[in-house]
Formats: C-alpha cells, sequence, structure tokens
C-alpha cells in the first residue's frame, strides 16, 4: 500500500497537513477542524487598528481558554460577529459559565488523548502527534473516534504509523542507501538523507526546495538521495520519474528535477522533451527511452523500496534511517542533521 492511511479522521487531518496521499488534492489543503479567517481576524490584519468592543473582548477571553486554533474558537468569534454588545456583555459577565462548559467539552477529547497516548506510549512520537492534532478537533469528532466501534480503529492506524517511525534496520538502510539512486554530497558523509517523491505531488515541491537550502547550507557534509515514488493518481508523475532517470545517465539529474517541480503542471511527454533539450540532451533520445521502458524497471524498484519501508505518502524523508517528521520544514531537517553531525 502506497498511500496514507486516511480511514480515520486524526489521520486525514495528519496526512493533509504533509503529504500528497489518497486525498488527491490539487494543492495543499486547509485541515479541517482548524481556525479560518473571520471578519474579527481579518480587521485586525498587520497595519491596522484593532479592533475593541464588548463582543471582541468576549471572543477574545473564550479563545485564550479554548485555544486560539480550536474550531470551539473559530465558532465562536463567528458567534459574537452576530451579537450584540448588550449579549457581549452579559456574557463577559457570565463568563465562568461559558468556560466551564468549554472545559466540559474539551475533557471529551482530553480523554481520548489519554487512552492513544497509554496505548501508544506517553513517550512516542506518535502520541505527540495525537496530542498536538486534537487540540483542533470538534468534540463530535473525538467522541467518533473514541466510541466503541472507532477506538479500535484509530488506535490500530495509529500503531501502524508509529511502527513506521521506528529507525530502519541496517539492512534496509543499506538498500536505500544504495548506489543505484540518484545522490549528491559525499558518499561518506555522516548524514544521509533519502527523499521518497513524486514529481506531481505539490508537497513535493516544498521538499525540493528545503533539500535545496540544505544542499547550499552543508555542501558535501550530507549526502542526499532522491527515490521515486511515483502516486498513481498523478498519472505523469511515472513517465518524469523516468525521464529524469535519463537525465541522471547524463549526468543532469538535479537540474532536470529542478525544472521539473518548476514546471509541475506541465509534465506531458512534449514538455519532457522540452526540458532535455534545455539542459543539452537529445530529446529524441529520451523519447526513445520513454517509448522503450528503459527506466521504468528503475522507477519501480524505488516503489519497491518504498513500499519496503512504509511509505505511504509523499514526500517521505529519512535521515540516516529514522523518518523525518516534516519533510517539507528546512529548519526542522537542518536541526536533525545538526544533531547527528554534533554528535561524538
Amino acid at each position: 500500500m502506497h498511500k496514507l492511511l486516511l480511514s480515520s479522521p486524526l489521520l486525514l487531518a495528519f496526512a493533509l497537513s504533509t503529504a500528497c496521499n489518497g486525498t488527491n488534492p490539487a494543492k495543499p489543503a486547509a485541515v479541517e477542524g482548524t481556525a479560518t479567517d473571520t471578519a474579527a481576524d481579518k480587521a485586525a490584519a498587520p497595519g491596522d487598528a484593532k479592533p475593541v468592543g464588548p463582543c471582541i473582548d468576549y471572543a477574545s477571553k473564550v479563545c485564550d481558554a479554548a485555544g486560539a486554533k480550536t474550531a470551539t474558537c473559530d465558532q465562536f468569534k463567528a458567534a459574537t460577529e452576530l451579537m450584540s454588545d448588550k449579549t457581549c456583555q452579559a456574557g463577559i459577565a457570565d463568563l465562568a459559565t461559558t468556560l466551564g462548559k468549554i472545559k466540559a467539552t474539551q475533557a471529551v477529547c482530553s480523554e481520548l488523548v489519554t487512552r492513544l497516548c497509554a496505548a501508544l506510549g506517553p513517550k512516542t512520537k506518535t502520541c505527540a502527534m495525537v496530542t498536538e492534532k486534537t487540540k483542533s478537533f470538534p468534540t463530535e469528532r473525538c467522541k467518533e473516534m473514541g466510541s466503541a466501534e472507532g477506538f479500535p480503529k484509530v488506535l490500530e492506524q495509529l500503531q501502524q504509523m508509529e511502527a513506521a517511525n521506528k529507525p530502519l534496520s541496517a539492512e534496509v538502510l543499506a538498500k536505500i542507501h544504495g548506489a543505484d539512486g540518484a545522490s549528491s554530497g559525499d558518499k561518506d558523509a555522516k548524514v544521509t538523507i533519502v527523499e521518497f517523491s513524486d514529481f506531481q505531488c505539490p508537497y513535493c515541491v516544498r521538499a525540493s526546495s528545503a533539500v535545496s537550502e540544505l544542499k547550499k547550507k552543508y555542501g558535501a557534509k550530507v549526502r542526499f538521495i532522491f527515490r521515486h515514488f511515483p502516486l498513481d493518481f498523478h498519472k505523469e508523475a511515472h513517465a518524469a520519474a523516468q525521464a529524469s532517470m535519463f537525465a541522471n545517465s547524463k549526468g543532469k539529474f538535479w537540474e532536470f528535477h529542478d525544472l521539473l517541480f518548476e514546471n509541475q503542471k506541465a509534465l506531458k511527454p512534449a514538455d519532457l522533451e522540452k526540458y532535455a533539450t534545455k539542459l543539452g540532451l537529445s530529446a529524441a533520445a529520451l523519447k526513445t527511452a520513454l517509448s522503450a521502458g528503459t527506466y521504468k524497471a528503475a522507477v519501480d524498484a524505488d516503489m519497491a523500496l518504498g513500499k519496503a519501508v512504509g511509505v505511504r505518502g509523499t514526500p517521505t524523508m529519512f535521515l540516516n534511517g529514522t523518518r523525518v517528521e516534516n519533510p517539507t520544514d528546512a529548519a526542522v531537517i537542518g536541526r536533525a542533521i545538526d544533531a547527528v553531525l554534533t554528535s561524538p
């Protein structure tokens, strides 16, 4: 299975924030249940005078208690826009009652987190993710996930996620670090990063930008290996991957890689031939290679490796065999690199 497991709302919310997967997003999507722009938010845009009034104050106090990025805060802001100043003043006067009800509703999600973390392990990465993500969930979602029917399914999938987060074995690590993948940096570098990617995935553009930034910062100190994981609903991704391997055979992989991500919406065969010509490669030779499927086996081999190490969406990144939590964030990856480079 090469897509993220998405049958639970929790995993869906998590997946949408970081990867291309079975939801087939056309662009990075917002996570359901998080705060959205309201009139109050827009009124407080940088450079504008901060809005004042009892309803703004009422919403602010509730959001301070509920959490600024929660669905409760979002809904309350929207509700106070329809209230009169007199109603909001009355609400502030009886604020303790409102906050008490909010606390009671939050208890449902808090109980869910407690149960999941007890089963997963309180110090696991997956527990930390659950703790953070459920802060934005509406109460009804937590009730559904904590139900007799929902909880076992959610737990099973989270346990699979936790298993996928475990460091790779030496044998598996040797395979994904193999010389068959397109790479840059010193082959004996202390840090090796392996990225499984898809040229049509919008999140992979972000990962590509992060990698470019890191390559400039660390140079040969870090070895970067690119492996292909074209998702089946990205119809042009497999051919694009094959074309990049053609470029790799001519010593132009990274230049071709950059052109593909810069022109992600133009990956038809004619486009691929145009990029080859731009790099001084033979468009005719590329066309022949694509028709013959010369590099199809190489791409498929990368996909098989990805499935073997639990890749379910793109981008997925491993640093010395440990899965990177956010492969689109150069700062996050950089901190992980520094931790290894500065270790004894």
